[in-house]
């Protein structure tokens, strides 16, 4: 995976790090973590997207929005 903290973004308690990885074809897989807590107290959802991308920064752009997505359902 490509960047994860240089890309990450934080919100509220949640921190979101979207991840890419170039796959065989040349193309790009996307995936975002996103972390709660600290220490022995964190929780880490990652999420693996089945769309694959031309562009390194369409994919992460998508990672980006749906870890967002994800926190706006959740509060």
């Amino acid at each position: 995976m490509n960047n994860m903290h240089k890309n990450s973004i934080e919100v509220g308690k949640y921190l979101v790090s979207p991840m890419i990885k170039t796959q065989a074809d040349g193309s790009f897989a996307a995936s975002v973590s996103i972390r709660s807590g600290r220490g022995m107290a964190s929780h880490d959802r990652v999420m693996r997207f089945t769309p694959r991308f031309l562009s390194q920064r369409a994919a992460l752009r998508y990672a980006t929005d749906e870890g967002l997505a994800w926190i706006r359902q959740t509060n």
